[in-house]
């Protein structure tokens, strides 16, 4: 395993892991729209089938 080696961070490090941590994670929005819809979708064929 190559040995890690620690230095302190440059201003250009440093806006570089402060843009990852603002793109960098889940779309939960888009996540809860599509199970919504999803959901919605489910119980309009449901319905739509019993009657």
């Amino acid at each position: 395993m190559r040995e890690m080696s620690f230095k302190p961070l440059t201003e250009e490090d440093r806006q570089k892991n402060q843009y990852l941590d603002k793109i960098n994670h889940a779309p939960y929005p888009t996540i809860v729209l599509i199970a919504m819809a999803m959901f919605v979708l489910f119980t309009i064929g449901i319905l739509m089938g019993a009657f």
